[in-house]
């Protein structure tokens, strides 16, 4: 199999990579922020039981949609644990009492044959608590990235290098997901943790195999050695992000709304980290070492 050059042109996918950050710094000021769930924002949660076999997540939404309630609204279906019947979770950006009792009017205008399970108010302070513990999260498990690979490959820059590339990977999906209008919520943030992980295993499978062969390659030079090993994981690579894949595109086909945001989110992710493992996270290492030796 011919070798083909990923090194060489690395400027360019850097210069890539640096375009799509800035479109996404746009599309993150244009919308004016995150486009953040009811997790983070609060608002009311109401879970109701029905009793009309007409009546399915479709038609409800559709039911919603004719008071007004067009954004801002996430709507799940729950199995039921009782015969002949239907659960739904309905979740709305409004702590208003009122908003929720039209709701209720609405449904009974509509003669739907329902009970109300529960209805709870989430307050923005316990929305800005869950913000905090998703950034911490984050930040903490960045910083055990950086450490763990500093000591395993014996310089920080490897860690630094992985993180800046993860970083890439996560940050170009929030854009992503901001640019389609689609809320940011703890099944969101389960997605962007899970892409984490798998883009920085990715980039350290690649790290790897060039520490190997500079062992075993000492007469030729990094970016000759960088090369030949990106080479060597391509197929690893490729069978990995396309098995992945395909399992996550049928999770986004076959899942309900919230499995769709969560499927949707790694569909982007592992393309952008598959990319980012190959062109971005070596040729970081590569430029800061050339760097240090002027």
């Amino acid at each position: 199999m011919k070798e083909i050059e990923f090194v060489k042109p690395r400027r360019n996918f850097m210069v890539l990579s640096a375009i799509c950050i800035v479109i996404t710094i746009i599309v993150l000021i244009v919308n004016k922020g995150l486009n953040l769930g009811l997790d983070f924002t609060g608002g009311t949660l109401i879970q109701i039981k029905c009793f009309d076999k007409n009546i399915d997540i479709v038609s409800l939404r559709n039911i919603l949609t004719e008071i007004g309630f067009t954004k801002g609204v996430e709507l799940q279906s729950i199995v039921s644990t009782e015969e002949r019947t239907k659960e739904f979770l309905i979740k709305i950006k409004s702590t208003e009492e009122e908003q929720a009792k039209k709701i209720f009017d609405y449904l009974l205008e509509k003669k739907v044959n329902y009970e109300v399970i529960r209805t709870e108010y989430v307050g923005p302070t316990i929305g800005k608590h869950l913000t905090k513990k998703a950034l911490y999260a984050i930040i903490f498990s960045l910083l055990g990235i950086i450490i763990y690979v500093g000591i395993r490959f014996g310089s920080s820059v490897w860690g630094v290098a992985g993180v800046i590339a993860l970083a890439h990977d996560v940050f170009l999906t929030i854009g992503f997901l901001t640019l389609l209008g689609k809320e940011i919520t703890i099944t969101v943030i389960a997605a962007l943790l899970t892409l984490a992980g798998y883009s920085i295993n990715d980039t350290i499978v690649v790290f790897d195999r060039i520490r190997e062969n500079i062992k075993l390659m000492r007469k030729e030079s990094l970016d000759r050695i960088m090369n030949i090993s990106i080479n060597q994981t391509l197929t690893r690579t490729i069978l990995t992000s396309g098995t992945t894949l395909a399992t996550v595109l049928s999770l986004y086909l076959l899942g309900n709304r919230i499995i769709k945001d969560f499927a949707l989110s790694l569909i982007f992710g592992i393309v952008v980290g598959t990319y980012s493992s190959i062109f971005i996270a070596s040729a970081l290492v590569l430029e800061y070492n050339l760097i240090k030796k002027k």
